[in-house]
């Protein structure tokens, strides 16, 4: 049941992934940009890069929790594959994996927006990045382990021996 669990949230975590940050990333650069350009863009007053900058923030504290949490290593091998995935199709044939991100004018401009921020994330390295940090814990057996109630059974075996009621 624990790896069940974890392969939802697997799933999840790869759409909050692939979708938060690509969005997010649009909303964020978007000072950056202004500056650029020669305009000053005041962070605090611009709400778009704001929400765009939290948004950021609540994807950075699911990432953490997910890497560092005890949960079960699909949760963290579903959105690794598919980002390092993403990433090789990316490094074989960059018009292809550029054409899986959703960025047709039809769609809802929100859609196309984190499409666009998928794009840039995915050209600019960070999905192999975050697909390689998501794999490690993968790596540790202790995740692949239940847990142990170590201290049980050390009072069973102590209340067996003669010792233990004098």
């Amino acid at each position: 049941m624990r790896h069940f669990l974890g392969l939802l949230l697997g799933v999840v975590v790869t759409a909050v992934l692939l979708a938060g940050a690509g969005w997010a990333s649009q909303d964020a650069v978007r000072g950056m940009v202004s500056v650029a350009g020669g305009t000053a863009v005041d962070p605090v007053r611009d709400t778009k890069a704001l929400v765009g900058i939290g948004a950021m923030l609540v994807v950075g504290l699911l990432f953490g929790l997910v890497v560092a949490g005890r949960v079960s290593p699909l949760a963290t091998f579903v959105p690794s594959m598919a980002l390092l995935a993403w990433t090789v199709i990316y490094a074989l044939d960059v018009n292809r994996a550029l054409n899986l991100a959703p960025t047709d004018a039809a769609m809802d401009p929100m859609i196309v927006q984190a499409g666009k921020g998928m794009q840039d994330l995915l050209s600019r390295g960070v999905f192999a990045l975050l697909g390689i940090a998501l794999f490690v814990p993968v790596l540790m057996p202790s995740r692949w382990t239940g847990r142990r109630d170590d201290e049980d059974d050390e009072y069973e075996e102590a209340a067996d021996s003669p010792e233990a009621y004098y």
